[in-house]
């Protein structure tokens, strides 16, 4: 396990929004993905060991508090315990005004092989990346 966060910040609008005014759980899922995303992209040299393809096997989502309109938010995330083709993705989502936990998440995302659609092994070189 390591202890190396990614984070960027993000304001509630309109689009996020549900009938109850505050934000919808799907764009959790999808913020929950953006940083994922981000962060992959922030680690990746461009080599050719960077050919790979992260996938979601599971999602499990504590929502602890709501977020509304104009909230400002910071997203983290951090990689945790890992196999040899999966690996703990956390999250947490926290309003910046008062330092609540929206939401705190932990995901199994699986290492593809974009040729072959298989598991593709999680290296060492790929190890020291999120470290």
């Amino acid at each position: 396990m390591n202890n190396h966060h990614f984070e960027y910040e993000i304001t509630v609008m309109p689009e996020h929004l549900d009938q109850q005014a505050h934000v919808n759980n799907v764009v959790y899922v999808q913020w929950m993905q953006e940083i994922a995303n981000r962060h992959w992209k922030s680690v990746n040299t461009g080599g050719p060991e960077d050919n790979a393809i992260w996938v979601v096997r599971r999602h499990e989502i504590d929502y602890l508090n709501q977020a509304m309109l104009h909230d400002r938010l910071l997203l983290r995330t951090w990689t945790g315990e890992h196999t040899t083709s999966t690996w703990y993705r956390h999250c947490e989502i926290i309003r910046m005004k008062d330092q609540k936990k929206i939401i705190t998440s932990k995901s199994v995302w699986v290492l593809l092989n974009p040729a072959t659609g298989r598991p593709k092994r999680i290296d060492e070189k790929m190890l020291q990346r999120f470290g």
